[in-house]
């Protein structure tokens, strides 16, 4: 997870408009999560708390054991901004979020639909704020987060 792979000029385009977003993490939050379940309804089951199932993505956006995950899962992006300088710092924090991820059901093909879900909301948050360099910024940024937690889905290699 090498902090190299963003310019100077990508950290701080990602510090600026995450400083925009930073101030209503949960309403952003919102906006990353509706969308996900446009995009993918089959992922609203994996949403559960107390084994109660919602029975639509509008119960569970409104649930507060899900506005507390939305609050973590900003944190989780707070995190990597915070630490655009060392991201390798974040590795092993990552690694183990994907083993969480894996041990609740959620497949690694769904971080894509995540990713898409996040630059929308960064889109739709930002306006006009919200330039091709912006996305190309936060695209490699995500990725890297990405690569981390999928190591969270790959078997223990003796040696490791």
């Amino acid at each position: 997870m090498a902090s190299g792979m963003l310019t100077g000029a990508q950290r701080a385009l990602i510090r600026e408009s995450w400083r925009r977003l930073s101030g209503s993490p949960v309403q952003h939050g919102l906006v990353l999560f509706s969308r996900l379940f446009d995009l993918d309804p089959d992922l609203l089951p994996l949403f559960q708390y107390n084994c109660k199932q919602f029975a639509s993505p509008q119960e569970c956006l409104s649930a507060p054991e899900f506005l507390d995950h939305v609050r973590k899962v900003m944190l989780v992006i707070d995190a990597a901004v915070s630490h655009l300088e060392n991201l390798p710092c974040l590795e092993e924090y990552l690694c183990n979020l994907g083993k969480k991820h894996q041990a609740i059901g959620v497949k690694v093909e769904s971080f894509s639909t995540v990713g898409e879900s996040l630059l929308y909301m960064l889109e739709k948050c930002l306006g006009a704020a919200f330039s091709p360099d912006v996305r190309e910024a936060w695209t490699k940024l995500y990725g890297a987060v990405v690569k981390a937690m999928r190591r969270g889905w790959e078997p223990l290699v003796e040696g490791d």
